[in-house]
């Protein structure tokens, strides 16, 4: 994601979360901390359909957002963007990466738990319209330690 395409996200998120889209100065302010942000867009014949978020303090990282338009679904969109976001957590050095779903969004996770995330907390009423947010979480495994050179003539 680039500043320039902030407004066409900030359109997609009002339309998307309209009970909690992010203010426009939001994603400036995210865009902006480069050391500890990652964020993401997904074009189709030029348009964004889709974006994604991540703040990473290490050892963890946390999915800020990630949103795909409904006509867009189904097409490998959101895997996409949380594999990239995954990846970015990986280059990171995070050990966990957790976010927030709401409670009455199957859909998300389903696609979070694919991805090996598991449920460990609810947040009640988190969401400004009531719903509870389910936090999850996905572990990374440990970069295993790369093998000891031998000393010459040992075996």
């Amino acid at each position: 994601m680039e500043p320039a395409d902030i407004p066409e996200v900030h359109t997609l998120e009002r339309r998307l979360f309209p009970v909690d889209a992010w203010p426009l100065q939001m994603f400036h302010d995210e865009l902006a901390q480069t050391d500890t942000r990652r964020y993401l867009v997904a074009e189709v014949h030029g348009g964004i359909v889709g974006y994604a978020g991540l703040m990473c303090i290490e050892p963890i990282s946390d999915v800020q957002t990630i949103a795909v338009v409904p006509e867009q679904e189904g097409k490998g969109i959101g895997s996409a963007l949380l594999t990239e976001l995954i990846v970015e957590s990986r280059r990171r050095h995070a050990q966990d990466v957790l976010l927030e779903v709401r409670a009455d969004n199957p859909r998300a996770q389903q696609l979070y738990r694919r991805f090996g995330f598991e449920q460990i907390h609810v947040r009640p009423r988190y969401y400004r319209d009531g719903v509870d947010a389910l936090i999850m979480r996905l572990q990374l495994p440990r970069e295993p330690l790369s093998p000891q050179p031998k000393e010459a003539g040992r075996p």
